[in-house]
């Protein structure tokens, strides 16, 4: 999988990728994430890449000519379309697991992360495919909400975990928030692991996991159990 991401800020990005799971799966080729640095597309000597909005308010908008001169070079550079051009924005399509579940099969996203008051409207309408949102709040940039997108599909990529079943037993992968988790000691401080789980009956513990789930999706995000 290749993944491009157009940002104003590729030293936010660019740290994360060379840590933890994004940094193995790139060293395995399983994934290809390309940082572009908006800067280096603008057109004029300054190398402004925002200006104020039309029709007055508040804070700037990122202009159109850097964000269709990388779009354009970062899709020439491809092999054919890319799956998806997604736009990061509070706005977007809210983020979950099947979603995330979904953009892991494709072949070649690009991500654009927005910054100030966000693009200007000619790149969403000549450009963007998908517009995605993490959550219902506002951040100062795309960038984070990129790296979420990107973390969130990558572990997904065959060959990325360690352990392949490991992404299949996340919450929300069949609508239910995940069971407690305890690891050695079975006892620490007083406090007990739950005899079941040193029981050794597979059944029982499957069984005990399942009833956490359900009880805790109940307590928590009932929306789900609805759903």
């Amino acid at each position: 999988m290749r993944i491009d991401i157009v940002t104003a800020l590729p030293d936010i990005v660019s740290g994360p990728l060379q840590q933890s799971i994004l940094q193995r799966a790139a060293e395995k080729d399983l994934v290809d994430i390309r940082v572009h640095d908006l800067r280096t597309y603008a057109t004029d000597k300054h190398r402004q890449i925002d200006d104020y909005p039309f029709g007055g308010g508040a804070g700037m908008v990122l202009k159109p000519e850097p964000l269709f001169n990388c779009l354009e070079a970062v899709v020439e550079s491809g092999e054919g379309e890319p799956d998806e051009i997604i736009y990061l924005t509070p706005d977007g399509e809210l983020l979950d697991q099947s979603m995330a579940n979904r953009l892991s099969t494709t072949g070649h996203l690009i991500l654009i992360a927005g910054h100030y008051k966000g693009i200007d409207q000619r790149v969403r309408d000549v450009w963007v495919t998908k517009e995605i949102s993490i959550g219902d709040f506002v951040l100062s940039g795309g960038e984070l909400p990129a790296l979420v997108l990107v973390d969130a599909v990558v572990r997904l990529i065959p060959g990325v975990l360690g352990d392949s079943s490991s992404a299949l037993t996340d919450s929300f992968q069949d609508g239910l928030l995940g069971e407690p988790v305890y690891t050695r000691p079975a006892e620490y401080r007083g406090h007990k692991v739950p005899s079941v789980l040193r029981s050794g009956n597979h059944r029982r513990i499957a069984e005990w996991r399942d009833i956490q789930r359900i009880e805790k999706t109940e307590a928590r995000r009932p929306d789900l159990l609805e759903e």
